[in-house]
């Protein structure tokens, strides 16, 4: 039996982002070429400056790049008009960032449902999705606190169901154990790879340590903007 090729969900052909600062440039990321199958875990690694935020903002549809070509999950970002942009990552994307970026003001399922309401879908079947996604990360007695009230581990579990309530094809995060102890930080990986193994969830972690190697199925290093075949010096 021939097996049947599988598309990338991410190909990128000659990605370069290029930031002007009066009259000098910085180069975020240089000439990247990235195939990345559906269904991976993959851990973007490099010092800080290595380019991983720029290569994520660019997959989000967060930042457009400077040359090159860059699809995800069939949509040309580099084409894409800001009406396509706002619609992708919304709906195809979810991002979890070292930050958390809760809103203060809202509860916890609140901030859950947000893309969720932005995106015009049903309240009342976004709140139930909220409330599943929150009992399955373990904060089913937590629904109506405050960011306040939470823990790192909290909040930052709290943003993955933010990330996953529209049901993106991808899940991008930022360092996303950085803000958090050794325990919480384990918990959240093991959450990843959940998501991607059980749920068959695409999973770019970008990280300058070592706490998801053991789950990748894909490891990319990055040094000044590109990719290296050395191994990661962290």
């Amino acid at each position: 039996m021939i097996k049947k090729k599988t598309n990338p969900v991410i190909e990128a052909r000659n990605l370069t982002r290029i930031y002007t600062l009066g009259d000098s440039e910085v180069i975020g990321i240089n000439d990247i070429g990235l195939d990345i199958a559906p269904g991976e875990l993959l851990v973007l690694k490099g010092n800080s400056g290595s380019g991983k935020s720029t290569l994520l903002s660019l997959i989000a549809g967060l930042d457009r790049p400077t040359r090159g070509y860059l699809n995800v999950a069939d949509h040309d970002l580099t084409k894409a008009t800001p009406s396509d942009l706002t619609h992708f990552r919304r709906e195809v994307v979810g991002m979890v960032f070292q930050s958390f970026n809760l809103m203060p003001t809202l509860n916890v399922v609140e901030n859950a449902c947000l893309p969720g309401l932005l995106a015009g879908k049903s309240a009342g079947r976004i709140t139930s999705k909220a409330m599943e996604l929150l009992d399955w990360l373990g904060l089913s007695s937590r629904w109506n606190h405050l960011p306040a009230q939470l823990s790192g581990g909290e909040m930052q579990r709290t943003a993955i169901a933010r990330a996953l309530i529209n049901d993106p094809d991808i899940i991008l995060a930022d360092e996303p154990t950085g803000n958090l102890d050794s325990r919480n930080g384990q918990i959240v990986v093991e959450l990843f790879a959940e998501l991607n193994r059980k749920w068959n969830r695409t999973v770019i972690i970008a990280t300058h340590s070592d706490i998801a190697d053991s789950s990748a199925s894909m490891t990319i290093c990055l040094k000044d903007g590109m990719i290296t075949d050395q191994t990661c010096d962290i």
